[in-house]
């Protein structure tokens, strides 16, 4: 039975790096693809379990600016892969979920662009939650964008250098709008970020799990929610004398 947590106990915002897929496959006797068909899967369990929680933002890591350096076989399947999802965003609509692609598109193939542009059409409605699919996403590179977009503001005599502040630049990211991350999990044995998320994880809280992303399921994401439940988050404030 999932741990019943009040609304205020819950993560407004959470990141998933989902890692594993394919050492998932590795230990079957698998090609890597496998895995990644293995975690698409459970992708959209993890997703309708988020909503049915009362979550109200995700933020997963589909693909980064660095897994451009796999193999051409990997990446093919991982795009054709993405397609098939996107095409099913209708059932997320269904879930009540809207759909938003952040990441740099300039890579992707006119058809894979206008699948994304459909995707989050598809979804617009949605009132629930709000799932961000990271794709050609990495925390640096989004950083460096949201840097030269206020430079050419500055540039153009629209924004002086003295009036950058913390929120200029979370309106140049890819979040805008959106609630910092509080809760960052990440499957898989590993205990690093990955460059994901970098400015709006600056207060998050952390889980590293052993279990692989293809076997991560709903039990799993309460476990971390009962791990988050119980954090102290002081955001750099000293601790309370009686916890001291």
């Amino acid at each position: 039975m999932k741990q019943q947590l009040l609304p205020s106990q819950l993560p407004q915002h959470i990141g998933i790096i989902m890692d594993g897929n394919g050492r998932w496959a590795k230990l079957r006797g698998l090609p890597r693809t496998a895995g990644h068909k293995a975690g698409a899967a459970i992708f959209k369990k993890i997703m309708t379990h988020c909503g049915e929680r009362g979550i109200k933002y995700v933020t997963v890591y589909a693909f980064s600016t660095e897994n451009w350096k796999r193999s051409p076989d990997e990446v093919h399947a991982l795009m054709d892969l993405f397609m098939q999802y996107m095409e099913d965003a209708k059932n997320y609509y269904k879930d009540n979920i809207q759909i938003h692609i952040i990441g740099d598109r300039t890579p992707f193939s006119p058809e894979m662009v206008a699948r994304m542009e459909a995707c989050e059409s598809d979804t617009a409605a949605a009132t629930g939650l709000h799932l961000n699919v990271a794709l050609n996403y990495g925390g640096q590179h989004e950083l460096t964008q949201a840097m030269q977009k206020i430079a050419q503001k500055v540039k153009a005599g629209e924004l002086a250098p003295e009036e950058i502040t913390e929120e200029t630049i979370e309106q140049n990211l890819y979040t805008a709008g959106m609630p910092p991350v509080d809760l960052i999990i990440r499957p898989s044995g590993e205990y690093r970020l990955s460059n994901f998320m970098i400015w709006q994880a600056a207060y998050a809280e952390y889980v590293f799990m052993d279990t692989l992303w293809p076997d991560f399921g709903p039990k799993e994401l309460d476990k971390a929610l009962a791990v988050y439940a119980k954090r102290n988050r002081r955001f750099g404030a000293e601790e309370p004398e009686d916890k001291k």
